[in-house]
């Protein structure tokens, strides 16, 4: 019987073509499979343009179906229509043509809620509390926020006029618009002589520069150590992240690499420029609202063991977006890869690409979580965010302050203030709120009628109401009346309870009517927990060194 010989060779070219055709039999499928949806999308649209009983928003419909279709990927890719070019350009950039001014609708009324130092509506003297009557003698009854916006916004160099009511006043005032650029540092000084701090509220263009000139400049007043404020920054370009973390390590430093479905986003992003200083003693403070970009400094500066991270942990946004252009002067900004800082770790928290059966995408839990080692051999972890070397609990504010905050009445107060006291005593560092103007928003909220309703009250009600369904509650009657009486009383005291959490509010409010943002910020160091924990981290430098060492 002869044998057969069956050479490797032939063994891997038979497989070779056998996986060429798999492959290309998969690729028909994939391609027959789009082909065949559009087609069939296609024939629905027709179908219900010609048929349906009523005329359709041919725009407003294929928006819908294009929306709920990135729906099911993650919350960052989306359709950018013509229409939405002008604020997607202005999150890019923080650039648009405007007075310079957040507003807010109350009730009916539109209101202003905050004016940007050195802009159009500073200028003119428009204040928080303000109330827009009318823009270029059009009334604004019945106009939302997002219809004043669009008539307030426009080519810098025109003007237009407001007619605003301030108290009992009416207003007439003449704006020219301005090309408003938000600063990504919208704050830098001192907290005390040897400490400086940054605020970081944006990663646009340029972000990098203006984190070194502030770190220059507080160099000059005589800075020892320093703070970098990422709280609630949500983040920005890639680029930028890169620049910021440049200020404060060397040259030729890897600071973060994509990965994604193609090659061409297999990039890394190393630092290009000798940095500004790389010894200072750095603290950069974090919290949920940190994400991407400020996920990067923040990551960067804990892998590389540059800086003592304090606060809270980060949002856990570890993917990047890039934006290509569509036809119609529309746009897709989507999802093309994940990031990874120095460790290696992508600190990537929900995983949307493996979503439960009703749609909804989970953490990754604790125990597919990967370890990873900084710089000195610290532990650290993918799939969560940013942890911080020193956890500061949140501190959540009691529910009147909180009902204060909503009802606008420390809003309020700090507006009629301003408008009866037209100078503020003392700094913003320095205004404190004496007791007697304390006594003067008591009597303030009294007027107001102000109410409110504790959780105790809401579950004092529903026993109430399980009482008298199982037929208990004349029995107890007495003793529910006595408790809702008692609740009352203490409710009048919680102003006082809470004292100290209402004045730091209001100082800041108040401050802000003066002093706009910044006033607002230095008002806040007094109190602000993780300021104070990263000035005690810095008044002990062995401590301070020991956080980034490796547990022995």
């Amino acid at each position: 019987m002869k044998r057969f010989t069956v050479r490797p060779k032939t063994i891997i070219l038979s497989s070779a073509i056998a996986l060429a055709g798999l492959f290309s039999f998969k690729a028909a499928d994939k391609y027959f499979e789009i082909s065949k949806n559009l087609e069939l999308y296609a024939s629905v649209f027709r179908e219900i343009n010609t048929y349906y009983v009523d005329e359709i928003d041919a725009g407003k419909m294929n928006k819908k179906a294009i929306d709920e279709m990135l729906k099911t990927l993650d919350p960052y890719t989306n359709f950018i229509s013509e229409a939405e070019a002008e604020d997607f350009r202005f999150q890019m950039t923080g650039q648009y043509g405007g007075v310079g001014s957040q507003i807010v609708q109350r009730e009916e009324q539109i209101m202003i809620s905050e004016p940007y130092e050195g802009f159009a509506a500073a200028k003119a003297d428009l204040r928080p509390g303000d109330i827009l009557l009318e823009v270029d003698g059009k009334s604004l009854k019945g106009k939302n926020t997002s219809d004043v916006s669009k008539m307030l916004k426009g080519q810098a160099g025109t003007e237009l006029k407001l007619k605003i009511k301030r108290g009992n006043e009416e207003l007439l005032k003449t704006l020219v618009r301005e090309e408003i650029k938000m600063k990504n540092v919208p704050y830098f000084g001192l907290i005390n002589p040897e400490t400086g701090y940054i605020k970081l509220s944006g990663f646009t263009n340029d972000a990098g520069n203006e984190v070194r000139t502030a770190l220059l400049k507080l160099k000059e007043q005589g800075i020892k150590q320093v703070i970098l404020d990422v709280r609630g920054n949500p983040g920005g370009l890639l680029n930028e992240a890169v620049n910021i973390v440049n200020v404060f390590v060397p040259q030729g430093q890897l600071v973060v690499s994509t990965k994604g479905k193609i090659s061409e986003w297999d990039k890394s992003y190393s630092t290009q420029m000798s940095g500004t200083d790389t010894k200072i003693p750095l603290v950069v403070l974090t919290n949920r609202g940190s994400a991407s970009a400020s996920e990067i400094v923040s990551g960067t500066i804990q892998d590389l063991d540059r800086g003592v991270v304090i606060g809270q942990r980060t949002f856990g946004k570890g993917l990047v977006q890039s934006t290509r252009p569509l036809n119609y002067n529309t746009q897709i900004k989507i999802t093309t890869a994940k990031y990874y800082i120095p460790s290696g770790r992508c600190i990537q928290a929900l995983d949307y690409s493996h979503r439960n059966e009703d749609g909804s995408v989970g953490s990754v839990p604790d125990s597919l979580k990967k370890v990873f080692k900084t710089k000195n051999g610290r532990t650290v972890y993918d799939g969560g965010g940013v942890e911080p070397d020193i956890q500061v609990e949140l501190s959540n504010l009691p529910l009147p302050v909180v009902s204060l905050l909503n009802k606008f009445l420390l809003f309020d107060f700090a507006t009629e203030y301003r408008n009866t006291h037209p100078n503020l005593e003392g700094d913003s560092k320095t205004f404190k709120l004496s007791d007697a103007e304390f006594e003067n928003f008591k009597k303030f909220v009294a007027a107001r009628k102000y109410e409110y309703t504790t959780q105790t009250e809401m579950e004092l009600e529903e026993f109430r109401k399980k009482a008298e369904d199982e037929k208990y509650f004349e029995s107890v009657k007495s003793t529910y009346e006595t408790l809702k009486s008692q609740i009352k009383r203490d409710k009048n005291s919680d102003l006082d309870k809470y004292k100290t959490e209402i004045v730091s509010l209001l100082e800041e409010e108040i401050v802000k009517r003066y002093h706009y943002q910044k006033g607002k910020t230095e008002a806040s160091f007094a109190h602000d927990k993780e300021i104070q924990q990263a000035l005690e981290i810095f008044s002990n430098q062995s401590k301070f060194a020991s956080i980034l060492q490796a547990k022995k």
